[in-house]
């Protein structure tokens, strides 16, 4: 064992990660900065007034004693772990989900935890360009996450583009989707969301239709570099959509407890707009992969026309400089070398054949 003495020195230090210091205070940012919005429902419609989350939970038990349906639902935007946590110990939320609902980044999935499930959908946004060769980027995506318990909804977005007021404006003006209960809001959000990839799929099918039209113009230079671009936005695309068929199944397949039928229904629709967007993306991959062998044998055959102009234009070059060569190695005996129309021959001689090799490579398609 050597000793301490004997370790080099960036093994010898003893720096160790100093504590918080107490003195120090720490900055909780309080759950109202992160809460977008937060309503009591009972009975199909929204009570007025505004509430905190602790206030809105208790409403809602106090008109449950009164034997009367009701929830709450909060929306949070970003929440850091002081808010989220302060919210989980009101609606009893589990701590893994708890923490997966912060650092996001999560692939689309269902997940329960006693009486409460957790479901996670990316959110997907089209960011409109000119032409796929000056974009950066096609689609940007986001995070939702859903808790849904018997008488509350928390959800949790990370993005700007994932907004959900218009799912509650919709939600408030149809009170018998209301009456459904908690999970009726989680089928809401999960059709806004699947419903923005049929429309983004369309937008995708648009840029990739031209992309297919700029590969097989002949006369047109094709920038396969655009094509990896639009061919890792459907890859991203397709990790956000196809793991999402899963969790829909499983939501109305193995819950039975806690999903009513009603809403089961509903979710099957669901079911079948992701899968079919899961399949068009799918097939977007396919033709994008078909576009690439296209356009690398575009630029394969633009590349043997341009070798095969080449090489027209050095035979054609190579007779002057033959001729030229010869007769510049001033040997005393060489033919023409003193008569009086001795160059004139060799330049007429040197046009001619130049010109015979130039009109038999354009008879031949080689210039």
């Amino acid at each position: 064992m050597p000793s301490f003495r004997a370790l080099p020195p960036a093994l010898r230090s003893t720096t160790r990660p100093r504590p918080a210091d107490p003195a120090v205070p720490t900055i909780h940012v309080p759950v109202a900065r992160a809460m977008v919005d937060c309503g009591v429902y009972c009975d199909g419609s929204r009570l007025p007034g505004k509430y905190t989350h602790a206030a809105a939970l208790n409403k809602v038990h106090e008109l449950e004693r009164a034997d009367k349906k009701a929830f709450v639902w909060i929306g949070l935007h970003e929440p850091d772990e002081f808010q989220m946590q302060a919210v989980a110990e009101v609606f009893g939320l589990h701590e893994l989900a708890v923490e997966d609902a912060v650092h996001a980044h999560q692939r689309p999935k269902l997940e329960r935890y006693d009486r409460t499930l957790f479901l996670v959908l990316k959110t997907v946004n089209y960011i409109a360009h000119e032409s796929g060769t000056a974009a950066g980027e096609i689609v940007e995506t986001g995070e939702i996450m859903i808790f849904v318990g018997p008488d509350f909804v928390v959800t949790v977005r990370h993005g700007e583009h994932s907004g959900l007021a218009g799912v509650r404006s919709r939600m408030d003006a149809t009170p018998a989707s209301l009456k459904l209960g908690p999970y009726a809001v989680m089928h809401a959000i999960a059709d806004h969301v699947v419903d923005s990839y049929l429309d983004i799929t369309d937008l995708m099918e648009t840029d990739i239709d031209a992309m297919e039209e700029n590969v097989f113009s002949p006369l047109v230079e094709t920038n396969i570099e655009a094509i990896y671009l639009l061919k890792r936005e459907v890859v991203e695309l397709r990790r956000s959509v196809s793991p999402l068929t899963l969790a829909l199944q499983r939501l109305g397949t193995d819950h039975n407890d806690l999903v009513s039928v009603e809403v089961r229904r509903y979710l099957r629709d669901v079911l079948d707009h992701n899968v079919q967007a899961s399949e068009r993306i799918a097939s977007y991959d396919d033709m994008l992969s078909s576009l690439v062998q296209a356009a690398l044998g575009k630029v394969a055959m633009q590349q043997n026309v341009d070798m095969r102009k080449i090489s027209a234009y050095v035979a054609i070059a190579a007779v002057p400089t033959m001729i030229a060569g010869i007769y510049g190695m001033n040997f005393e005996h060489m033919p023409e070398l003193k008569e009086v129309w001795g160059y004139p021959a060799i330049l007429i001689l040197m046009v001619t054949v130049c010109g015979f090799l130039y009109v038999t490579f354009r008879r031949n398609h080689w210039l």
